[in-house]
């Protein structure tokens, strides 16, 4: 079964999504920001996703049952009861373990914490908190609601117990879960970004249109969506995060394209920004 009350540090775009599945599932959900305005911002972000849900028919309750089940604010004292605890801010190793001390001074040592990371290692990560055997990551894709996969990934400390209890909730969400050792980028980010970086340095060299490429891989591979419409999706600047990190970890295949990194600088983030490789009129 979901857990009865999950904990979610972060409520941007991934944080948000991962609040509304649980609620959606039955959960009760507390979401923590650092300051007021994005605690506010998190809850308008959240029920809209809820009210999205009902529109398209996909609820078991009413809307305002299911909102009720939301509570968001700046104290990390709210998630104390919480079974499950999800950090979901940026891909900084010193945000993280800030977000990682701050729910471990609250929580009890039963719960499981995780790290939405899409390519920071886990046991990199573990070496922050002082259960590593609870922890793990979650990795949740964008955008969460119509996403159907999240990599459980497995650190050394992990117990096997609380990996099978992972991919139950996972499951509860109607999501499939995959188990990943740790690595870098793990399975889905290490091929996700080499086919997107070699999208972009072909786009850079004239070799075809952004919408082409796309094409080619959607007509071509069954892909489902392109993988410069992807980058538009995830972020320029979240790929360039990843893409670096995993630079550093495993060589120059993975060295951004200066393309890449001029995009980011311009301010052509894709769909959040309104510009990235693609025109995006709603963000």
């Amino acid at each position: 079964m979901t857990p009865e009350r999950v904990g979610v540090i972060g409520g941007g775009r991934m944080g948000a999504g991962i609040a509304h599945a649980f609620l959606c599932a039955g959960s009760a959900v507390v979401v923590i920001e650092r300051d007021a305005p994005l605690a506010d911002a998190a809850a308008t972000r959240i029920r809209s996703l809820v009210a999205r849900s009902a529109e398209r028919g996909t609820l078991a309750r009413p809307v305002d049952d299911v909102a009720a089940g939301l509570v968001t604010g700046t104290d990390a004292g709210g998630l104390a009861g919480c079974v499950l605890v999800i950090e979901a801010v940026p891909e900084d190793r010193g945000l993280k373990a800030d977000a990682f001390a701050r729910a471990e001074a609250v929580i009890g040592g039963d719960v499981v914490l995780a790290s939405n990371t899409s390519s920071i290692s886990i046991d990199a990560l573990a070496e922050t908190v002082t259960r590593p055997e609870r922890f793990c990551g979650m990795h949740f894709f964008n955008p969460v609601p119509s996403s159907k996969l999240v990599e459980v990934v497995t650190g050394s400390a992990t117990d096997p117990a609380v990996t099978a209890r992972v991919q139950g909730w996972v499951g509860d969400l109607g999501k499939t879960a995959v188990v990943v050792r740790d690595a870098p980028g793990f399975a889905s980010s290490r091929l996700g970004v080499a086919l997107g970086l070699e999208a972009i340095r072909m786009v850079a060299e004239g070799v075809a249109a952004p919408a082409d490429i796309d094409a080619a891989m959607e007509l071509g591979y069954g892909h489902p969506m392109g993988p410069l419409r992807t980058t538009d999706v995830v972020g320029l600047d979240v790929r360039l995060g990843i893409a670096e990190e995993l630079h550093a970890q495993i060589g120059e295949r993975f060295a951004p394209p200066e393309l890449l990194r001029r995009m980011v600088a311009e301010g052509r983030l894709g769909r959040k920004s309104g510009r990235g490789f693609y025109e995006w009129s709603e963000r």
